[in-house]
């Protein structure tokens, strides 16, 4: 009797620690050792997230939901507005905008629309291990509807680039659902720059808006130089493991899902899921708001951190009300004008060599931490990582050229965990009509 009374009570402290351990996470420990951003590197964040929002507006010169302070977006420079009819269901409607004043060349994809069943199909073309690309995996509905994108857009982006001197950086974003395809997208056109007219790698950037988790580990480091994830505070979805198809089918018992999903993954051990190589994590470089403390009411000045995790790489999924708040776009762009102004503030107290000297120094650590997350991703034993020797720019330059396409046989039969080749990309995905567009296959067979 006294033996099970023990084992009774050693049981209820376990479940009462795991419980006040769980309920006592907060968002801000994912990022807690991480360094703070700058703002020369911030700076874009909140503009992205106004361009995403202006996809929601039918007609920019008479705009229904501004944000604070406006769009503060040139209607002339707007190219193109694509919506769901245009779409048909294949992508999430976007703009493409030209940025003359900060010298870009702006591809916005707005977020999940919840009373579009297009978009849930879009999320629901998916199983675990169904899509290789690239050398990892990613979403299989995510990577088509980016595919059938720059298959339309690829000539009139080309084009811009071309007519505004071929110096603009090339910016690829998106918000949630729309987040995962920019971040696909990226990867695609970072494998075929001849695309968009040769444009150069360090030409290209993504922004991923609360970032849906798309691609595995492997991808997700590699590809840290171009992809910049942005996360605030307790966000749900980059932390949800639980494939997106399955999320947005209990999308009206959330909750349940996130705390379920929390005991779960409890009793999986780290290097268990950094072994899984379908497993799929949110992309690139991570740049998390904070602006809530433990037990402390309100929200606080918000401050951007920084890195780019390969363990610990936001895995703990947050118990708190503000999960799913904190996903919408209109609070991330909120949060990161305010985090951006107090960092700009800050700057003239703390900053004591010349602004150029100290940027080039940030770029410097920028890429030797990039260099390190390959590195460590290789220690750990991450399937298909990369070191950073193969990973290199000149290394991308020279796979990207067209000479070096046309190979040696043992080239091309690297060409599955290698850069895959466009034509043989789309004819797996699509199929063509008599009138040359594109259809998606019927078929989900893996790929």
């Amino acid at each position: 009797m006294s033996v099970s009374c023990g084992v009774e009570c050693v049981v209820i402290l376990g479940c009462m620690r795991w419980a006040w351990k769980r309920c006592t996470y907060i968002g801000s420990d994912d990022s807690a050792t991480w360094p703070s951003a700058t703002a020369d590197e911030f700076e874009p964040v909140p503009r992205i997230c106004r361009l995403i929002l202006a996809v929601y507006e039918p007609d920019l010169r008479n705009p229904q939901f501004p944000p604070p302070g406006g769009y503060r977006l040139n209607p002339d420079c707007l190219i193109k507005r694509v919506t769901y009819e245009q779409t048909q269901g294949l992508s999430p409607p976007y703009i493409i905008y030209v940025d003359h004043e900060h010298r870009q060349i702006v591809l916005a994809i707005r977020g999940l629309n919840l009373a579009k069943e297009s978009d849930y199909k879009l999320l629901l073309d998916n199983r675990l291990g169904m899509q290789m690309f690239d050398g990892g995996y990613v979403h299989h509905g995510l990577l088509k509807s980016a595919i059938w994108l720059l298959n339309q857009e690829s000539e009139t982006l080309g084009r811009l680039w071309i007519e505004n001197g071929s110096d603009y950086k090339m910016i690829f974003a998106g918000h949630s659902l729309g987040s995962g395809v920019a971040a696909l997208l990226t990867i695609i056109v970072v494998n075929h720059r001849e695309r968009l007219g040769d444009l150069p790698r360090s030409k290209i950037q993504c922004y991923a808006i609360a970032p849906a988790r798309c691609m595995s580990l492997n991808l997700a480091v590699k590809y840290a130089d171009v992809i910049h994830s942005i996360v605030l505070q307790d966000d749900f979805l980059p932390r949800t493991a639980t494939p997106l198809e399955d999320i947005f089918k209990s999308i009206f018992c959330l909750p349940c899902l996130l705390f379920l999903v929390c005991l779960r993954d409890t009793f999986i051990p780290e290097g268990r899921k950094l072994r899984d190589p379908r497993r799929l994590y949110a992309p690139g470089r991570m740049y998390h708001i904070v602006e809530r403390k433990f037990c402390r009411c309100g929200r606080y000045p918000p401050e951007v951190r920084t890195a780019i995790p390969v363990d610990g790489r936001f895995e703990q999924i947050v118990l708190s009300c503000n999960a799913t708040a904190d996903h919408g776009i209109l609070w991330i762009e909120r949060e990161a004008e305010k985090a951006l102004e107090r960092m700009k503030e800050s700057c003239p107290e703390t900053v004591t060599t010349a602004p150029k000297v100290q940027k080039l120094e940030r770029l410097e650590t920028i890429e030797k931490e990039h260099k390190d997350a390959l590195e460590r991703a290789v220690t750990l034993n991450v399937p298909h990582a990369v070191t950073p020797n193969e990973e290199s720019p000149e290394h991308q330059n020279k796979e990207a050229s067209p000479s070096q396409e046309e190979h040696t046989p043992e080239m091309k039969a690297k060409s599955s965990q290698g850069k895959a080749n466009w034509d043989e990309l789309v004819e797996k995905l699509f199929k063509k009509k008599e009138s040359g567009d594109l259809q998606l296959r019927d078929d989900n067979a893996p790929q």
